[in-house]
């Protein structure tokens, strides 16, 4: 194994220190720790270390690169479920693998299907039936909409090298195509989870990852239980937070899947509206997981006096804040100009969280009393403005008219699915400065 630096990684204290990762993360090495990541950052390979180099790894500081991989294709099954025509592209491009389609009540009974369901019992239940056909030590799951790049394979089974990694991820990129709604999928899909690599877990910068495209040991869905037949919705990210608390996953971005967008914007808010519906069952099942917002007290505080029209105040909290952090990254050989740039730029992510959250998960409890003050008005214009940032492909106006429409689907579909689990988990914010949790002030980063 090799190892390069993910672009957060800082060095202090004359590379003592090391900080970064998500949630921000801050390790004090000893002297001998230091040199060996000063020759892995150089190119060597971990020979020694190795459980300093999987610290760093499972911290998000680094990441892990294999020459090879002692699994292949022929070690893996891949599951189709299926349910309308029979996906011809997606099987042309798995010519050779091992291949179990799962006819999940087709109207028309498709053709060489290792199963079929009389009625659509969901996505769930199907790849259920398909796995447990499998006799090879790991099972790749394919939805039928998607294809693969020529190899998307091999970087993923390279992960299985570690046999903490039951899980591996590649990147789900929406089809490329000329229409609006194409175009805007291939920015704005919640299944493209970028390009960085990095470990998937709860909370931090890649938290789930869909099973539209996903590579898992065998032995771990067996001890998982397979899918959670139950949820229409949120399955997949289900059984991922139930695999990453006791196991290591990996989001690997340089195999890709492209996955056909919906046909309709009609559809495709139906989608968005039927993923927020799932916060309330997942939040049921992992509680703080499906959280909108994870921000310090301090930052919360701070924000909270802003909207309240209390601008010292608010000043005085974020000054006392960099004071506390400076002290405490002191001890640890951090400069006091980088501890109040991270009280900076953790007060600046919290604002940021605030107005994603209140555009989109409080969507429809917030709008409307944000309306009734010209400070409220301030604030949604910040909420539909945050989206000019964004990469996107059609012209500004359109582009932001259509983020708006999808968060406000979303955002119906969370508090739908809070008044059905009669829960109010998938609304509730979460701070981390509290009961004792040995947590930085700077918006929700923890050391």
């Amino acid at each position: 194994m090799r190892v390069v630096a993910d672009p957060s990684l800082q060095r202090f204290d004359d590379g003592r220190t090391v900080a970064g990762g998500s949630p921000y993360r801050i390790l004090r090495l000893t002297a001998r720790g230091s040199e060996l990541l000063d020759d892995w950052l150089a190119g060597k390979p971990v020979t020694s270390g190795n459980s300093l180099a999987q610290r760093l790894v499972r911290s998000g500081v680094l990441h892990p690169e294999y020459d090879t991989a002692s699994l292949g294709p022929a070690d893996v099954t891949v599951v189709v479920p299926v349910r309308g025509p029979r996906p011809g592209a997606l099987l042309d491009a798995l010519e050779g693998m091992r291949v179990l389609v799962v006819d999940d009540g087709s109207p028309t009974p498709i053709s060489g299907a290792a199963v079929r369901h009389d009625t659509a019992r969901g996505p769930g239940a199907a790849r259920n039936a398909g796995w447990r056909l499998a006799d090879t030590p790991l099972v790749a799951f394919l939805d039928a909409d998607t294809v693969p790049e020529p190899g998307w394979l091999d970087p993923l089974l390279r992960h299985f090298e570690d046999p903490e990694v039951a899980a591996a991820a590649p990147r789900v990129r929406s089809r490329r195509g000329d229409s609006a709604l194409e175009r805007f999928e291939r920015t704005c899909s919640p299944l493209d989870l970028g390009e960085q690599p990095g470990p998937v877990r709860a909370g931090g910068r890649i938290s789930y990852v869909p099973t539209a495209a996903l590579l898992v040991r065998t032995e771990t869905l067996a001890e998982l239980g397979g899918f959670d037949e139950t949820l229409r919705f949120g399955e997949d990210v289900d059984l991922v937070w139930r695999l990453t608390a006791r196991h290591q996953a990996r989001y690997e971005p340089a195999a890709i899947v492209e996955h056909a967008p919906r046909p309709s914007w009609p559809a495709l808010l139906k989608q968005r509206y039927g993923y927020g519906c799932s916060a309330g069952p997942l939040g049921r099942r992992h509680g703080e997981n499906v959280a909108p917002v994870r921000l310090s007290l301090w930052s919360a505080l701070a924000w909270l006096l802003v909207v309240l029209g209390r601008p010292r105040p608010a000043l005085a909290v974020t000054g006392a804040a960099a004071v506390l952090l400076t002290r405490k990254l002191g001890a640890l050989g951090i400069p006091a100009r980088e501890s109040i740039t991270l009280a900076v730029r953790g007060n600046i992510g919290a604002a940021r969280l605030l107005v994603e959250s209140a555009g989109r998960a409080w969507a429809p409890l917030a709008i409307p009393p944000l309306l009734l003050s010209k400070r409220g008005r301030l604030v949604l214009a910040c909420v539909a403005a945050r989206h000019l940032t964004e990469p996107r492909e059609l012209d500004p106006l359109r582009h932001t008219l259509a983020r708006v429409a999808e968060d406000a689907a979303y955002g119906c579909g969370v508090l739908r699915g809070a008044l059905r689990e009669r829960s109010t988990v998938a609304l509730r914010p979460v701070l981390t400065d509290r009961g004792g949790r040995s947590s930085v002030p700077v918006g929700g980063g923890e050391a």
